[in-house]
């Protein structure tokens, strides 16, 4: 008979709690009401450097030949970079290889063709950082003419990326408050404390990327480069309370 008793006082219990526990989520406050938006802007820039990637590629019958062609070709291109005013701290090496060249020949066997090697090629790229874009074309042509048959690519940035970002951070915000007030507005409601604030990353500045050719330099004039602009997108997610 106690054994009884104890159970019915347990389960009185647990009906009270959860009787508790629903009558205090009736009574809770009701969710805050807020806005979510978003703000976005872009600011453009001109560039102030350019990357350029550039290189010596030398085939011979050996990797011997193709290795004494490739340096004295590559150092007499390094000598002219460092002669158009370019520091060492902005020349880079950014690749080497030497591997051998294959060719298919129709067999006689039964295989319908094999290779074989017939030479070697040897290869020897740069990066070169520059500063003064006024004098990139003049550049491009003497690093032909000295040598450099291989331009891999030139790439313009913003050196001061960093402050450009800053800008466009501060127009996204200012473009997420003007909406948000707009609608605020609209609804008859004021804006009230900023509860969260994301931002959309996109990167530094996109480079705005040329390729260009060794055979497309002129004989008479340097190689013709544009820097254009670069530009940055930022966008930001914010939510605000609203205030009845």
């Amino acid at each position: 008979m106690r054994i009884s008793n104890t159970r019915s006082l347990v389960t009185a219990c647990t009906v009270a709690l959860v009787l508790a526990a629903t009558a205090a989520r009736a009574q809770e406050a009701p969710r805050t009401a807020t806005i979510d938006m978003v703000g976005q802007a872009s600011v453009s820039a001109a560039p102030d450097m350019a990357m350029v990637q550039s290189g010596v590629v030398s085939d011979a019958e050996t990797a011997g030949d193709a290795m004494t062609a490739n340096t004295a070709a590559m150092s007499a291109v390094v000598a002219r970079i460092k002669a158009a005013g370019i520091e060492p701290r902005d020349i880079q090496t950014s690749g080497f290889s030497v591997s051998p060249r294959y060719r298919r020949l129709k067999s006689t066997g039964p295989d319908e063709y094999r290779s074989e090697v017939f030479g070697y090629r040897v290869t020897n790229n740069v990066t070169v950082r520059v500063r003064e874009l006024a004098n990139l074309g003049a550049l491009l042509d003497a690093m032909v003419r000295d040598g450099a048959n291989q331009i891999g690519g030139i790439s313009f940035v913003v050196s001061d990326a960093d402050s450009l970002k800053d800008a466009a951070r501060k127009a996204a915000m200012t473009d997420a408050m003007r909406k948000a007030k707009l609608y605020a507005d609209a609804a008859g409601v004021e804006l009230g404390r900023v509860l969260s604030i994301n931002e959309q990353d996109f990167g530094g500045p996109r480079p705005q990327m040329m390729m260009a050719r060794a055979e497309m330099v002129s004989d008479s004039a340097p190689a013709p480069v544009e820097a254009g602009e670069t530009s940055l997108q930022v966008r930001v997610n914010v939510t605000w309370e609203l205030a009845q």
